[in-house]
């Protein structure tokens, strides 16, 4: 195996484990969304504040690693066997630093802890904007689907098992990436692609389709949420047979 086989390789591996960490920071963040609900239902504002801060800590975490994955596949795909002496770390560094330059985090700025406040304000206050935010674009949260579509319009898929979800920044539906992208070159001689969901007037386009930073927490808050209402079933019928 050559040199740039094997750095290829190795980088493969840190990505993988680097996605699995993105994913498992996700699932923190929906569940500390989702228990911040529940305690708020019962008033306990002390523990809501308590899960309002490790969100605001976990938030900046959550970004240094999406950096890092970013700056992983750029590497692999810019890496030049030629060079003898690489300073990976360094080449890393320089990566992450345009990133952080190009978008710095502000953690109370972030688009889910938006959502995670107005979640909380909606517990108690379902029919009335956030004070402050009247006259700003209402942010889709709360235990409400904040998505368009639960299955892609072309696979049929559920959104929560797709393996690279993508959404239109047009209509917001949501796509299986390989599937919307060969569908627009199939339609392409036609130079214009409709959305394929059904009503849908936007058009679709290649350079519009995109895993914004909320669509993947949002998917994960859906899978949750299906599982907590399944379990919650599970017990209800259990109770019921108990009472016969």
């Amino acid at each position: 195996m050559s040199t740039a086989d094997r750095i290829g390789v190795t980088i493969s591996n840190l990505e993988a484990s680097n996605n699995s960490l993105i994913a498992d920071v996700r699932s923190s963040l929906v569940t500390i969304k989702m228990i911040a609900e529940d305690l708020e239902r019962e008033n306990r504002s002390d523990l809501v504040k308590q899960l309002d801060e490790a969100a605001l800590e976990l938030i900046p975490v959550s970004d240094e690693i999406v950096r890092l994955s970013s700056a992983l596949q750029a590497i692999g795909r810019e890496y030049d066997s030629s060079n003898e002496l690489t300073d990976f770390k360094k080449l890393i560094d320089e990566h992450i630093s345009k990133l952080e330059a190009d978008s710095p985090t502000v953690p109370e700025n972030h688009l889910f802890y938006k959502q995670f406040k107005e979640a909380v304000w909606r517990v108690h206050h379902a029919d009335e904007p956030m004070p402050g935010e009247e006259q700003e674009e209402i942010i889709m949260t709360s235990s409400q689907c904040s998505l368009v579509n639960m299955t892609c319009p072309l696979t049929g898929k559920p959104v929560t098992e797709l393996e690279d979800p993508v959404r239109s920044t047009e209509c917001k539906h949501i796509y299986e990436k390989q599937a919307v992208m060969h569908h627009i070159k199939v339609h392409a001689k036609r130079r214009s692609c409709k959305c394929a969901a059904a009503g849908c007037p936007k058009m679709l386009t290649a350079d519009k389709l995109i895993c914004d930073p909320l669509l993947r927490i949002e998917i994960d808050e859906l899978r949750l949420r299906g599982n907590r209402s399944t379990q919650a079933q599970m017990v209800a019928d259990c109770t019921e047979i108990d009472e016969d």
